[in-house]
Parts: C-alpha cells; structure tokens; sequence
C-alpha cells in the first residue's frame, strides 16, 4: 500500500509548526511498511487533485490568506472542490480550515472569497481567541480528547452540511460560544489545533490514514500498533494540565 501527500502552500501556511503533521504522517506510515511520497504545491503551480490521496493545509495570517485569493482563483479552488466530493482525504488547520469555507468577513467588514467546498464561514473579531486547548472528537472519529494549541481572531460558523470534528471541553474552538470546534465533511478534517496537531495526537493521526488507506484500498484492517510512550507522554501530560485550567 502507498499514500500520496500534497502540502498545500507549505511556504507560505506554515504557523506554529504545522509542518509537523506532514512529518507525524510520513512517519507513522513509514513505521508500518506503508509507503508514502510527499509533494508541495505551492502559488504558480498547477495542480492535479487525481494524483493525490491526502491533501494538506496548513495555517496563515489574513495577509496571507489575502495573496492566495487570485492563485485559487486560476485553478485550485476547482481542483480542491472536486477531490473534497471525490472523498478525497484532507487535513486542514486554522488558516487552511478557514479558506475551505465560503468567506471570511473581516471585523472592519472587508469580505474575502474563499473556495466553498464547506459549508461555513467565518467572522473575524477584534479579540483574539488564544491558549492551549482541548477537545473530544466525535464518537465516529473515535471519540479521543485531542490536546493543541489554537490563535485565531476569526468565528467559524457550520453550515448545516458540515458537522463539527469534535466539543470543546478546554478553550474556544470554533467561535467561543457553541462549543463546537472544527469541521467534518465527507473526509475532511479541519480544525484550529496548531501545535502540532498530530505528533500528540496519535490516535487522530491514525484515523486519520486510516481514512484516506481505506478510500484508497477499500476496507483495510485498523492499523498495527506503534510504541507511542512519547507521544502519550506528552498528549497525557497536556491533557492533565488542562484538565486542572
């Protein structure tokens, strides 16, 4: 077996150290015999969604959201709506999460067009929603509590399409008021957890090649064990210090 990776703008999304979900994933699928090839696409550079079994979006500011507008615009969005339908596996973090949806509506009400491939939007406010975080995934998604780290000013609202990745117990989320926090449609995952997300969350990381393996080759047995001490270690470790917040 073998999974295609294309990271999406890597130079330009890339906060916090989002980059290290591309290394948890190349890693992870390494370390089970499971073969995997790693692609960047970045501003200027067609792409090819059909060569692809997991897409990658990293975070960015909204400048940089803003400079990304006309390269969507010249032939990614279609690419990226089309491999969303096509259940298409994706891993989508703030910023990345963001451009997904519809719009973002700045708070001086200046509006950005984004792609439409969720069914969201999302708000920007003056106050800044900042902090280690924690949420639980939803009980499809295996119900685990995911730890991260999330700074965003924008308010993401679902559609009615779209359901949340997970609740918040610890943190914001999405908006800071319904206690919801990411988005799940069809295999999309998109959150706000910049941290990295999945070197600490290695029970989502999974699920989450699990997804696009099984897209891809139909239904595979769950993935065989890895020794994950150091990522328990440290996931138990930021779990427990939010549990006391």
């Amino acid at each position: 077996m073998e999974l295609n990776i294309c990271h999406l703008y890597p130079d330009i999304l890339n906060l916090y150290g989002d980059r290290g979900n591309i290394i948890a994933m190349t890693r992870r699928l390494r370390d089970r015999g499971i073969g995997v090839s790693v692609e960047e696409c970045s501003i200027g550079q067609p792409l090819s969604a059909a060569k692809y079994d997991i897409f990658f979006i990293g975070g960015g500011q909204d400048f940089e959201q803003e400079i990304l507008l006309r390269d969507l615009a010249a032939g990614k969005s279609r690419e990226i709506i089309s491999a969303v339908e096509e259940e298409k596996t994706f891993l989508a973090i703030c910023g990345g999460y963001q451009m997904l949806g519809g719009y973002y509506k700045t708070w001086d009400g200046n509006q950005l067009d984004f792609i439409g491939a969720l069914d969201l939007y999302t708000v920007g406010a003056k106050d800044r929603m900042i902090g280690n975080y924690m949420f639980e995934t939803a009980p499809e998604d295996g119900g685990t509590m995911v730890v991260g780290f999330e700074n965003h000013s924008g308010k993401t609202y679902l559609g009615d399409s779209v359901q949340p990745l997970g609740t918040v117990i610890e943190g914001f989320g999405n908006n800071g008021e319904d206690k919801t926090e990411g988005a799940r449609y069809k295999n999309v995952f998109a959150t706000y957890s910049h941290g990295s997300l999945l070197p600490k969350n290695p029970v989502l990381c999974d699920h989450i090649l699990h997804t696009a393996l099984s897209h891809k080759y139909g239904d595979v047995p769950p993935l065989s064990p890895l020794n994950d001490t150091l990522e328990t270690r440290a996931h138990d470790y930021m779990q427990k210090r939010l549990s006391k917040a």
